[in-house]
């Protein structure tokens, strides 16, 4: 059995780790770029939201870590298609298509990453319509890119002091070792996998949810301190409310990244029609704290309360809208 971790070692030990500092290399990015969150497409959401005819259309693009691509390379591939669905399903849409960008020494290597993303087309119906390939790279790379539609969103910046947070996340599953991925796709039936596609959509087209995204790198406690810095606002996270898989210390599980795992915020008379819709497909989820005034993300638990990180003193995204950078 594991030493049990103080709530303060455990938050400097979160506040420290690369998976959640990680996220610091956004906010050199936008400066550099010079996007804001009133920049088109509104940077800083889990997509680029573009209003169509219809609805909006959602663009999104994700890179993978290399070593993880190396040691685990069939896996990457997988995960190439699944976390970009979760970017599209975060903000209420549906998945329309997928294309990469791969480089790797030679075909043989670069096999298992295109098997990884061509099972994972198939099992969640999204079909790979072209990319870019570079055969004679120096070492094994992977970015791909996802197109998706919405009839409503769930942004990252619409969440108001008041709500509630909930916490979704499927844990029908274990760590794909040796890195923090909570894999719980590989164990789910395709036409599970399928079905669940509809739960984010439905919540979004019937106004269930004032704000939301989905838990990805950085975990539980950075996704929740990247959805307060873009709303304005302050998250009180009650870590014994957490969906969490039994054995799993805290410390780990709060800077996991889960293959289904979605942070939304509601008023309290619509959360729990929207835990309902989780747990109707088997997807584990409950209210796990509130949305307040201020700056700060902080975790309770029956220790007491510890400060995570306060925006104010130290942005994380630094994606403030133009208007409040001249405030």
């Amino acid at each position: 059995m594991k030493p049990h971790i103080p709530l303060r070692q455990m938050v400097r030990d979160l506040r420290d780790h690369p998976s959640v500092r990680g996220k610091l290399d956004i906010a050199h990015s936008t400066a550099t770029l010079g996007l804001t969150a009133d920049s088109t497409g509104q940077p800083g959401d889990d997509c680029a939201v573009l209003p169509a005819k219809d609805g909006y259309d959602l663009f999104a693009c994700e890179g993978f870590i290399n070593a993880f691509v190396e040691a685990d390379p069939w896996f990457a591939g997988w995960c190439g298609v699944m976390v970009n669905i979760s970017d599209i399903l975060s903000m209420g849409g549906r998945a329309r298509c997928v294309t990469n960008a791969i480089w790797a020494p030679c075909a043989d290597l670069a096999q298992p990453v295109l098997a990884g993303m061509k099972a994972a087309a198939q099992a969640y119906g999204v079909p790979i319509v072209g990319g870019h390939t570079n055969l004679r790279a120096e070492g094994l790379q992977l970015s791909v890119s996802i197109l998706g539609h919405a009839r409503s969103v769930i942004s990252s910046f619409t969440a108001q002091p008041g709500d509630v947070l909930i916490c979704a996340v499927d844990l029908r599953g274990s760590y794909r070792e040796p890195f923090d991925n909570w894999n719980a796709a590989l164990t789910t039936p395709p036409a599970a996998l399928r079905a669940a596609l509809s739960i984010l959509p439905e919540i979004a087209e019937a106004g269930l949810a004032t704000g939301g995204k989905d838990i990805s790198q950085g975990g539980i406690v950075g996704t929740a301190l990247m959805l307060a810095e873009a709303s304005g606002v302050g998250i009180d996270i009650q870590l014994e409310a957490l969906p969490r898989p039994e054995g799993v210390e805290m410390g780990r599980w709060l800077r996991s990244f889960p293959s289904f795992g979605f942070l939304l915020t509601a008023s309290a008379k619509d959360a729990d029609a929207i835990c309902h819709a989780f747990d109707d497909h088997g997807v584990s989820a409950s209210i796990c704290g509130d949305v307040t005034d201020g700056s700060a993300v902080n975790l309770t638990s029956r220790e007491g309360s510890a400060l995570f990180w306060d925006y104010a003193r130290t942005p994380y995204l630094n994606l403030s809208s133009q208007e409040a950078r001249h405030a």
